[in-house]
């Protein structure tokens, strides 16, 4: 069974930094193919967004609202996908979910975590 385990939220003051950490299991050795590893957040009474987004060949594509302050990295030998997230703004309060569009025999797979939450304070 995959599963998407995220960690590092918290609560920051403005300006400082995060990483959140996001551990994959379920799908080292398997016959699935990870098409693409995001991080997506959802703030209160606003809809789910696409932050960072890491395809499988290693190309980022960014939010603009993050684009140089966030980084998104992969560790495939730990099956851990990260999110750096440093000059944090208010406005970047939100749950941050990881995210997993696998394929397996030609069909497609998507997974979600938990969700972690990150407070930036004024």
């Amino acid at each position: 069974q995959v599963q998407l385990v995220e960690s590092g939220g918290g609560l920051v003051q403005a300006g400082g930094s995060l990483r959140l950490s996001c551990a994959v299991s379920g799908i080292s050795g398997s016959s699935f193919s990870i098409k693409t590893m995001d991080w997506y957040r959802q703030a209160p009474g606003k809809q789910r967004e696409l932050v960072a987004a890491l395809t499988s060949d290693g190309r980022p594509n960014y939010a603009d609202s993050v684009k140089g302050r966030f980084t998104i990295s992969r560790d495939n030998a730990k099956n851990m996908v990260y999110l750096q997230m440093n000059s944090l703004k208010p406005e970047d309060t939100a749950v941050y979910y990881c995210y997993c569009n696998a394929q397996r025999y030609g069909l497609n797979y998507a997974y979600w975590g938990q969700g972690t939450q990150v407070t930036v304070s004024s």
